[in-house]
């Protein structure tokens, strides 16, 4: 049974704890407002590109650029997984891990060769348990205070030059989808060779005469379409890890109360029982003489 020293200073320092996980969820709190923010700004304009970059690819038919058709196989894979630098945000990295873990076992189970490349050393952490050989790059973007177009524009970068050099024929990106405080969706989407759904009313639309051609304009627009979906998947992310950690931090500040409370009676009982043994003893002594 821990004595009265041990007590108090285990409730000194689940305090202390407490102070640090209310800090954390006070930051969390503010970079939420501005990371979830910046996804809902871009998602207005992420829509209306994919509407126009479907029409673009209704109209070219089969012959379009090989970022819309394909090498013509999908023996070689490359997963994109997108998690975040930092822990201490609840089960958002393990929920995108997993998501990823799941489609590489897949894969693999099919024949299929698999290549990862890991954005976020949270997430490489864990694949490189049970994937490791099949890891072939990593971005490092724990010097990057705030994620802009420019980092997106890196890794599309990254990986349009694997395509081109014919590394592999399909490309997946995964990451969280921001829904709320406590709802992040954990997303699997490819971006290689482009897929575009079309929304009933894009196909209600007018049809347009595009010049130059509509080939030419795809050529063009393909790879800033790889590095819009990239960037969107980062400000999601963004925001999924925020509120992840919110919650997270809110929950363990709850549970460091708890525990508080807990030891507190657990002190005032042993406290008490302390002084009932000393008053015992006193009396008895007294008695005795």
């Amino acid at each position: 049974m821990p004595n009265l020293k041990d007590l108090k200073n285990r409730i000194s320092t689940v305090t202390s704890t407490r102070k640090i996980t209310q800090a954390m969820q006070m930051v969390a709190a503010a970079k939420l407002r501005r990371a979830e923010e910046a996804a809902e700004a871009a998602r207005p304009y992420a829509d209306q590109f994919n509407a126009v970059m479907a029409g673009l690819a209704g109209s070219a038919g089969d012959g379009g650029p090989k970022l819309l058709t394909g090498t013509g196989s999908d023996q070689t894979h490359l997963l994109v997984v997108m998690t975040s630098e930092r822990g201490l945000c609840g089960g958002f990295n393990s929920n995108i891990v997993k998501k990823a873990r799941a489609a590489a076992n897949k894969l693999v189970a099919e024949g299929k060769t698999v290549k990862i490349v890991t954005v976020g050393k949270k997430g490489r952490e864990q694949i490189k348990r049970d994937f490791g050989d099949h890891i072939i790059d990593h971005v490092d973007l724990t010097e990057v205070k705030r994620v802009g177009y420019a980092n997106a524009q890196d890794i599309a970068s990254g990986v349009l030059a694997r395509y081109d050099a014919g590394e592999f024929d399909v490309a997946t990106i995964f990451y969280s989808v921001f829904e709320s405080v406590i709802s992040q969706i954990p997303t699997e989407l490819q971006i290689i060779p482009a897929k575009f759904e079309q929304t009933e009313d894009a196909a209600e639309a007018t049809v347009f005469d595009y010049e130059p051609s509509e080939e030419e304009i795809l050529a063009d627009l393909l790879p800033r379409a790889v590095a819009t979906q990239i960037f969107t998947a980062l400000l999601e992310n963004g925001a999924s890890e925020q509120g992840a950690r919110m919650s997270a931090m809110d929950n363990a500040t709850r549970n460091a109360g708890d525990m508080i409370d807990k030891l507190t009676i657990q002190y005032n009982r042993t406290r008490q029982a302390v002084i009932t043994n000393e008053l015992i003893e006193i009396i008895s002594g007294a008695e005795a003489l």
